[in-house]
């Protein structure tokens, strides 16, 4: 089940969501071209959950910086093709919701807080998380909340066939949500070596859905 688009206009252009995609972007040409190669940009500036717990000094800049530029880095071209897909169809109307400003802050919190719920669940990794999927979680927990009947156009994969069916977003991102955290759940008995950051999505998600009404600015009377 793959989602493109959904039936839920915006009255504001959704200047952050933009920025943030072609940020996104532009880092992952950065990756791809860089001397050093990507492993060193991922070790360097990815959130890695020893160094985040412990204030360790092996990467060049401090720790809690990571936790802001590892939301640009991604491990693969599928990785951040489907992250920017996600926040290209749900950012643009928590943007709408929120404003400007409310919302890049929102999104930068979210990624924080995905950040160390990944790094509390496995506190002795040495292996870097990257990606914006923890803060793009947090958006999609607040759409969640925010629209849940709103209609998304999804694909829907059957053998050779694909047919397009638009489904209610609480069914989209609460059947996404089923998986991260059933998927979490089965990680903790394996031996970590890299993958998905499941703890960091279910993390970020919470968080967007749990806190996204305090968010909202207060309407005048």
């Amino acid at each position: 089940m793959i989602p493109f688009k959904d039936d839920n206009p915006t009255s504001r252009f959704p200047f952050f969501t933009i920025l943030i995609i072609a940020l996104n972007c532009l880092v992952f040409i950065v990756e791809l071209v860089h001397p050093g190669g990507m492993h060193y940009l991922l070790y360097s500036y990815g959130v890695i959950p020893r160094n985040i717990l412990s204030f360790g000094d092996t990467q060049p800049v401090p720790p809690v910086v990571t936790v802001f530029t590892s939301m640009f880095l991604h491990g693969g071209l599928l990785h951040i093709g489907g992250n920017m897909l996600y926040l290209w169809i749900f950012g643009n109307n928590v943007e709408d919701r929120l404003g400007h400003l409310r919302f890049l802050l929102f999104y930068l919190v979210s990624g924080a807080i995905a950040a160390y719920a990944h790094s509390i669940s496995s506190p002795s990794s040495p292996i870097p998380m990257v990606g914006a999927s923890g803060a793009v979680a947090g958006i999609l927990g607040a759409y969640l909340l925010l629209y849940p009947h709103a209609r998304v156009h999804t694909l829907i994969f059957f053998g050779f066939f694909i047919q397009v069916i638009r489904v209610p977003a609480i069914v989209v991102i609460g059947f996404w949500g089923i998986i991260q955290i059933l998927n979490g759940i089965l990680s903790k008995g394996v031996v970590s070596q890299g993958g998905v950051a499941w703890f960091a999505h279910i993390g970020g998600f919470l968080f967007g859905l749990l806190t996204i009404r305090l968010w909202l600015p207060k309407r005048r009377r």
